[in-house]
């Protein structure tokens, strides 16, 4: 019996008796009632502090959604699913030391036409949310779709239950410890051990290959199972990874005090929308293009050479567009430029010490998706991410001790301008009383030891957005160079960044966004196809829909071969620096 206590209970495979667990032994053919069945006995399952909540088959047809975001794209028609047993279980049930009810719930679809895959969707901003264990990356069908067993958690603690707005809303689980620690990783093998112990049980045979896809937060999850738990997956898509989330959190309340500087005085949410209006941005981001965008052989609106996109190209270039007198349209104020190079330096303490990477120059600037994060939205109806999420993160989830700013969008507003980098960066790392990590040591995923991932053969593809505003992708950059030096110049064995010009945070922007990086990483992983390059297809919201790009392994760089259609990737080349 302790063959199967994979996740702290005896397995649910004894139900239907699998091969013992390790063997890959193809499942013998069920007919539908079989596979019904199978289903429905894992239903109302529990041992040991594990529980079956649910166990439902269905037939083929369209997914369920829920209703979509007002604020977003408008939805396509849904996907369409195969016929399959959802399982939706809870785990590690306890009550905090914050009197709240914690527990891990997690969300797992079973095709009946099973390619003996598995895999596992990353989470995404403070978590709490069950997922929906489709698979969807992108407009392609989802993985589920294509025969895949997938898996999706909440890390640990449940919006529905956790994010009451007295205790401080969705961050509130970061005044308990262990909380904490399962958003920040701990969660990842007991959510897999559950699941693969479920897939055994199903088919009675076990996954051939397990892989990880994730952006954002998904991408941190992502980091943090190559860097400290490699046995879980054999390929891992990190895309725009938040795996210094606590730094990065602290660079956006240095983004809002920076803005906040030259927003109307007393500051408020809407002043500091105001500070910079869609046309300023339009003027960053022609000075941008105007001082790179042909450094890549071709001006078509895309920093293709974006390291070299410096400072001191930039600077100068975009200093032509301060107003020669009172500001007014179509000029900046001295002010407004001082700022954004104050965001584009990155934050500092008063000793001049970086304390996390710096953003690049590129021609997203002026994309909604880099203003909300940064300002919020220019008619009011959207604050900025970073006061609205990025500032409560910081007090409750990733300061040691935690701190419950005051209520409201304003509360949260002043605990960022309040921020001192030189009294409370410290907090990052600080552990005491019932706290014994750091929130680093908890959720920071930034080490560059892979090297159990490596050895095991262990493959990671990685996009990340040059126009990201949350999350630097020089961060990115620097982390894949110590990884390259750790190996002695091999990284690209098994782990492969790929910088997107353009792109905001995980998608949009003036970029070829639309990635299929999951198929090269299968290509990858089982075929031993390692990717010099993704191709990039611009979407429908982008300056030219169906345009098509290189995007070229770090540190190559897409180039125009000087002849071709200027719309279309194989008229450009990966080129090392």
């Amino acid at each position: 019996m302790k063959r199967f206590l994979l996740w702290g209970v005896a397995s649910v495979a004894l139900l239907v008796a699998p091969a013992a667990w390790g063997q890959t032994a193809p499942a013998s053919p069920l007919t539908r009632a079989d596979r019904a069945g199978r289903c429905a006995a894992l239903a109302g399952w529990k041992d040991d502090g594990a529980r079956i909540l649910s166990a439902d088959y269905h037939t083929a047809g369209p997914a369920k959604l829920p209703p979509p975001n007002p604020m977003g794209p408008p939805p396509g028609p849904p996907p369409q699913l195969p016929a399959h047993c959802e399982i939706v279980g809870i785990m590690q049930e306890r009550t905090g030391i914050d009197g709240q009810p914690y527990a891990i719930r997690f969300h797992l679809r079973l095709p009946a036409s099973w390619n003996r895959r598995f895999l596992m969707q990353g989470g995404g901003g403070t978590n709490g949310e069950l997922g929906d264990a489709l698979g969807r990356m992108g407009p392609a069908a989802p993985a589920l779709a294509d025969g895949y067993a997938v898996l999706s958690q909440d890390s640990g603690h449940d919006n529905a239950v956790n994010a009451a707005p007295e205790r401080g809303g969705a961050p509130a689980f970061g005044f308990d410890p262990q909380a904490r620690a399962d958003y920040g990783g701990t969660s990842l093998p007991l959510a897999v051990g559950a699941a693969k112990t479920l897939i055994g049980a199903f088919y009675a045979a076990n996954p051939r290959y397990s892989y990880f896809a994730g952006c954002s937060k998904g991408g941190q999850e992502g980091m943090m199972a190559a860097q400290r738990y490699p046995d879980l997956f054999d390929g891992i898509v990190a895309a725009a990874p938040g795996m210094s989330l606590p730094r990065a959190a602290m660079a956006e309340v240095w983004d809002t005090q920076s803005l906040a500087a030259i927003a109307t005085k007393p500051v408020t949410p809407a002043s500091l929308a105001a500070s910079f209006s869609d046309g300023d941005l339009a003027l960053v981001t022609r000075a941008v293009l105007d001082a790179c965008d042909a450094d890549d052989g071709l001006a078509d609106g895309l920093v293709g050479n974006y390291p070299a996109c410096t400072p001191q190209k930039v600077v100068p270039v975009l200093k032509r567009s301060v107003c020669s007198g009172d500001k007014q349209a179509g000029c900046l104020s001295a002010a407004q430029v001082g700022a954004l190079i104050r965001v584009q330096e990155g934050i500092r303490n008063s000793k001049g010490e970086g304390l996390y990477a710096p953003f690049p120059w590129d021609a997203g600037w002026a994309d909604m998706g880099w203003r909300v994060w940064k300002l919020g939205s220019a008619d009011g109806r959207i604050p900025a991410i970073n006061v609205m999420m990025g500032a409560p993160a910081l007090a409750m989830i990733f300061t040691t001790p935690p701190t419950l700013p005051a209520p409201g969008l304003n509360g949260s507003l002043d605990y960022a301008l309040a921020f001192d980098f030189d009294r409370d960066a410290a907090k990052i790392h600080a552990a005491g009383g019932a706290f014994t990590r750091s929130a680093w040591s908890d959720i920071g995923a930034r080490s560059p030891d892979i090297d159990a991932f490596a050895r095991r053969g262990g493959r990671m593809i990685v996009p990340h957005g040059v126009s990201d505003p949350v999350f630097s992708v020089n961060d990115t950059l620097a982390w894949w160079r110590e990884v390259d030096q750790r190996t002695g110049g091999k990284a690209a064995q098994n782990v492969r960044v790929f910088p997107v010009p353009g792109m905001a945070h995980c998608a949009g922007g003036p970029a070829t966004d639309g990635i299929d990086a999951f198929t090269s990483l299968v290509a990858w992983v089982e075929h031993g196809k390692a990717p010099d390059q993704l191709t990039g297809t611009a979407g429908p919201m982008s300056p030219w829909p169906g345009r098509t790009r290189p995007l070229c392994a770090y540190p190559t760089t897409v180039r125009y071969k000087g002849t071709g259609n200027v719309e279309t990737a194989d008229s450009f080349t990966c080129q090392a620096p």
